[in-house]
């Protein structure tokens, strides 16, 4: 398991899906729907994040519809994790199915915007590099973030597939 490192960006409370994939570019390709990601909260994201950078929310971080797109948006743009104190249920699981590490953070409101953050998903590790804090949440299972690092489960599905004997 690879650590991940990135800046952070901070959202609040009740992030909501249709923000991060907005229904007016649902017949747009990904490419385009991930260029309006947030763009609502903080219209620079989708244009300014970088791979491996790192989304902290605060409660109930991907409330809302169920939007697949949400998590596929962020991948898209290449996010690290999303860490946040609480998810949508729904969010949570899609994170997860489309390769997006999602942790638990109780700790987030101590995260600034551009803060550092170095994430060991499977060990629950979260350092903030420049106040030197280091928080332990429940980490991601491994055999969980195998599928993760697969691209998700579909990817994982078709590696287990093709490596059984027909």
């Amino acid at each position: 398991m690879k650590l991940i490192e990135g800046r952070a960006w901070v959202f609040g409370d009740d992030i909501n899906t249709d923000v991060m994939a907005p229904g007016l570019y649902f017949k747009a390709s990904m490419e385009e729907m991930a260029r309006h990601c947030l763009e609502a909260i903080n219209p620079a994201f989708a244009r300014e994040v970088r791979p491996g950078d790192i989304v902290v929310g605060g409660r109930n971080f991907g409330v809302g519809s169920a939007r697949e797109q949400a998590a596929i948006a962020l991948t898209h743009l290449g996010v690290g994790a999303v860490l946040a104190m609480s998810f949508g249920r729904i969010f949570y699981r899609n994170a997860l199915n489309f390769g997006l590490p999602a942790l638990v953070f109780p700790g987030a409101a101590t995260v600034r915007p551009g803060d550092r953050l170095r994430v060991d998903a499977v060990a629950g590790r979260i350092e903030i590099a420049g106040s030197g804090a280091v928080h332990t949440v429940a980490g991601i299972p491994a055999h969980l973030m195998a599928m993760v690092e697969a691209g998700g489960l579909m990817p994982w599905l078709k590696l287990r597939v093709n490596k059984e004997p027909h």
